[in-house]
């Protein structure tokens, strides 16, 4: 039996799916140590203290050459975002949470986990008219899995999600996207409002390159060291080399105005193909069409610079 998703008026998505206009609070799921651009996503949803109270963080599972299996993916995870917020002088203690230690076994079976259990929690704490924003920029296991385990979060969250290519590329085989194609559609078809980020095709362009990391982030606090230090061992030869920091684009569509563009569609259809299907019949979600890749990495530079006390640019 299809699992049973309260029932939002499409009237209520949409004044949720607004770009917030004041300070929101906000969690963030992230597979820290898959990339170096998760790093770079948790200091800055830090920096912006005007912009977000940062309530949790979450590990999120991920399994490639960084990892043995989902599990070890997370838990290194895990280990990063507390190197992270050492560095930046941060509290941890209820406040970073264990993941899923596997991706959802099927349609709608939930992996529970302390993270989903948290978010839970803070979730059904918000509301329509105060909602939390979930920013994810790994696999969306956690997030999938605290819907199954109480849908009326739906009502209180909002889902701002890096995952998957634009809405007409060929395919949809992005690495967040297809680790979990079962928690994918959970977020897709359940009707919580999402912001969905596709990678190639708009994200992509939030390019950096060693020299320009060197000049605005090394040198800015523990963690402006510790950021370059990722960056520069991410690749053996950075002659001519630029590498993209895809997590950017989830915090500056909170706190950047103008550094992500965006429009309301139907929340597309995951084929069994790794491929999007359009039904105009669905119910809308916001998927970002452009990113200011200049206003988006001043704003990350800027805030690097009140570290060490730089005047700004």
């Amino acid at each position: 039996m299809d699992h049973i998703y309260p029932i939002l008026s499409e009237e209520q998505r949409i004044h949720m799916l607004e770009a917030p206009a004041g300070k929101v609070s906000m969690v963030l799921d992230t597979d820290t140590f898959n990339e170096i651009d998760d790093q770079f996503a948790v200091t800055y949803s830090l920096l912006c203290r005007e912009k977000l109270e940062v309530q949790a963080f979450y590990a999120a599972p991920f399994f490639n050459s960084l990892s043995s299996g989902p599990e070890d993916g997370m838990e290194k995870s895990y280990q990063e975002l507390l190197r992270i917020l050492d560095r930046l002088g941060e509290p941890t203690e209820n406040r970073v949470f264990r993941g899923s230690r596997q991706y959802l076994p099927g349609p709608q079976e939930p992996v529970d986990s302390p993270a989903a259990r948290d978010l839970v929690q803070r979730a059904m704490a918000a509301s329509p008219e105060n909602p939390l924003y979930v920013a994810a920029i790994g696999a969306i296991t956690n997030v999938a899995s605290a819907i199954l385990l109480q849908p009326e979060i739906i009502r209180n969250i909002v889902v701002v999600w890096l995952g998957g290519h634009a809405l007409y590329w060929p395919h949809t085989r992005e690495f967040n996207l297809k680790q979990d194609i079962h928690a994918v559609r959970v977020v897709l078809d359940s009707g919580v409002p999402v912001v969905l980020l596709p990678c190639a095709g708009v994200v992509d362009h939030l390019l950096t390159t060693l020299p320009e990391i060197e000049r605005y982030v090394k040198g800015h606090g523990a963690i402006g060291d510790f950021l370059a230090m990722r960056y520069e061992e991410c690749c053996e030869d950075h002659f001519a080399y630029s590498r993209v920091i895809w997590d950017l684009s989830a915090i500056a569509w909170l706190c950047c105005p103008g550094g992500v563009k965006t429009h309301l569609t139907h929340s597309p259809i995951l084929t069994d193909q790794l491929t999007w299907s359009k039904d105009d019949s669905r119910h809308l979600i916001r998927v970002a069409s452009a990113v200011s890749r200049d206003k988006i990495f001043g704003d990350l530079f800027r805030r690097l610079e009140s570290l060490s006390g730089g005047a700004g640019k």
